[in-house]
């Protein structure tokens, strides 16, 4: 679990295949690795939660999964690269932006920048598969980083930051993603006591 406040940036050292399939990345962060990391701890790479396999002084190493490539930007990494990196929260740790899964659900193109106040308004296109769970006031995480939603629009809604036609990683409010398929359940007629649910599971 994370909350979507950026603590450090890394760079990438190598993304190289991986012969059984996926990928291996490493990237030096000997900053947020003097903070205690260690193999098994789970961090968000560009909003991507990953398991370190392997951790030294400088750098770690992630087993990206076919999924993970398939889902995010992870797969376009190049060395050099500066990425967003978050670690976990700890318990009693604030959370200053809101609960992020680190479980990406698509990559949005960045169709606009516009400057305002201190910032930028983005606009990005959205699958549409996605723009029930997308509300204004509402929270995402883009490339991992908080943010709240100013406005929704058919086909596109805006955020934080980034240059006109990358990609970025896109993760919807996990609450909301609940809240909907809640919603759907009992419009489908579902919900009354004795109702069974059956569930499948990735492993």
């Amino acid at each position: 679990m994370f909350g979507g406040l950026i603590s450090h940036l890394a760079r990438v050292v190598a993304l190289e295949s991986d012969p059984r399939g996926g990928a291996r990345l490493r990237i030096e962060a000997p900053e947020a690795i003097a903070e205690g990391v260690a193999e098994k701890d789970s961090i968000a790479i560009d909003g991507v939660c990953l398991t370190v396999v392997a951790c030294d002084g400088r750098t770690c190493t992630f087993d990206v999964v076919p999924e993970t490539l398939n889902r995010s930007t992870l797969g376009t990494l190049r060395a050099g690269a500066s990425v967003n990196l978050e670690l976990s929260l700890r318990l009693g740790d604030r959370i200053g932006g809101h609960f992020v899964y680190g479980h990406v659900d698509a990559t949005a193109p960045l169709l606009d920048k516009t400057p305002e106040g201190q910032g930028f308004r983005l606009s990005l296109g959205v699958p549409a598969e996605l723009e029930p769970f997308l509300v204004e006031k509402g929270y995402v995480a883009l490339d991992g980083v908080s943010l709240t939603i100013a406005a929704v629009h058919s086909g596109r809604t805006t955020f934080g930051t980034r240059a006109p036609g990358e990609r970025v990683n896109l993760e919807i409010d996990p609450i909301a993603r609940y809240a909907c398929a809640a919603a759907a359940y009992y419009a489908r007629g579902h919900g009354d006591a004795g109702d069974e649910l059956s569930w499948a599971y990735e492993i």
